[in-house]
């Protein structure tokens, strides 16, 4: 998928790429933020549509040229192994910054939400394969959800008492915000890129197999924007922009990723590990966002995850990991 370069290359990608990120990634943000506050949307929506799928673009790509060349496990893999990274991980890492707080709303529709989709994914993926006619139900289910949750999202925020008087609106201002997140956007997808193929031909060099590069470096590194744009947020206190940013990612890569996936190519074949390790490990993250996120002496009020439960995501993932390496490597040892 990336083209071999000279040694020093790859450094210099590693570098401009890390560099490119943490740049793009407070650019991206501020932008988002300072729109949504302009055009008084709910920042979870922005978070969502914006932030979320804009930094799904990395596993969208991936996804549909895997399905293009065939490979049915690192399309599908990449998309799930994304949304386990992007709970266990990318939440893991902000709340470590700092404690999220999650509203009632959160906690009550897009947790569950998430867990549903998982145990659908698992029962519509049963047999082994995605069919076209099963890529199109994900996609229906994709355009529906997505639009009823953000109205969802509206609605409750219209009936909160305002506690800020907002920027006023105008074309030069709203211009700008929109110019800052394209642009942030841009780099940051483009520097995820850098760094990815800096990082892949690294390994190369050093002599680690294109299993173990797909397994870690692949994986992870189109979930990079999410990572980058989910610190910003979490140092920025913006809280619904990390919340946000995850779930509509996961929703973007269950659904419409997975659905334009095998859209493009049908019924190819996928490890069984999917079923029985990955699809089950997610909807257990899914559910732990309800778990951890609620407030258990008033429901109603909005609850907080502490550092605490970050630390327990952050174990799952070590340990999945492990189990990962050694099942995909034994398997094809």
């Amino acid at each position: 998928m990336y083209a071999e370069i000279p040694i020093w290359l790859s450094l210099a990608f590693i570098a401009a790429g890390l560099a490119l990120l943490a740049w793009s990634s407070d650019v991206f943000v501020d932008g988002a933020a300072r729109l949504a506050k302009l055009l008084g949307i709910s920042p979870i929506v922005v978070g969502m549509v914006i932030i979320g799928f804009g930094t799904s673009a990395p596993e969208l790509c991936v996804s549909a040229l895997s399905a293009m060349s065939g490979h049915a496990n690192l399309s599908l893999g990449n998309a799930y192994g994304s949304c386990i990274f992007n709970i266990a991980v990318i939440l893991g890492v902000s709340v470590m910054i700092f404690p999220l707080v999650v509203r009632p709303g959160v906690i009550f529709v897009a947790g569950p939400s998430l867990t549903a989709i998982s145990l659908f994914s698992i029962w519509i993926l049963k047999d082994g394969a995605c069919s076209r006619t099963d890529a199109w139900i994900l996609i229906g289910l994709f355009l529906f959800l997505l639009p009823a949750y953000c109205w969802f999202e509206q609605a409750t925020r219209g009936s909160a008492p305002v506690r800020e008087t907002p920027e006023k609106a105008t074309a030069k201002t709203v211009a700008f915000a929109s110019a800052k997140l394209v642009v942030g956007l841009g780099v940051l997808v483009g520097s995820s890129h850098i760094l990815v193929w800096g990082s892949v031909d690294f390994a190369r060099f050093v002599g680690i197999s294109d299993l173990v590069i797909g397994l870690t470096i692949v994986a992870v590194g189109t979930s990079l924007p999410e990572l980058a744009s989910a610190i910003a947020s979490a140092r920025r206190g913006e809280h619904e922009f990390v919340l946000g940013n995850i779930i509509g990612s996961n929703f973007f890569n269950t659904l419409a990723v997975v659905g334009m996936a095998s859209a493009i190519s049908p019924g190819e074949q996928f490890s069984p590990y999917i079923l029985s390790r990955d699809l089950p490990l997610m909807a257990l993250l899914s559910a732990s966002i309800f778990f951890f996120g609620v407030n258990r002496r008033n429901p109603r009020n909005p609850g907080a995850i502490v550092r605490r439960e970050a630390v327990v995501w952050l174990a799952v993932y070590v340990v999945y990991s492990v189990v990962m390496f050694f099942q995909e490597v034994g398997k094809n040892g």
